[in-house]
């Protein structure tokens, strides 16, 4: 009786789960990054927009 095929097997379901580990680490760290590339250029974006017009004199009596 040999161990050979047990060992195949674990070592196999070890380095799938090792894998679907590091793609999902791989894919969540991408997604975090375009999300903070995103906000920075919206922060960018809200800063470089002109000032708001100033209020009628109207209101100011």
């Amino acid at each position: 009786m040999t161990h050979v095929p047990f060992l195949i097997a674990a070592f196999s379901i070890f380095i799938l789960v090792l894998a679907a580990d590091a793609l999902g680490s791989w894919l969540r760290l991408r997604s975090a990054k375009r999300q903070a590339l995103r906000r920075q250029e919206r922060l960018r974006a809200r800063d470089k927009s002109p000032a708001a017009a100033p209020l009628s004199t109207e209101l100011s009596r």
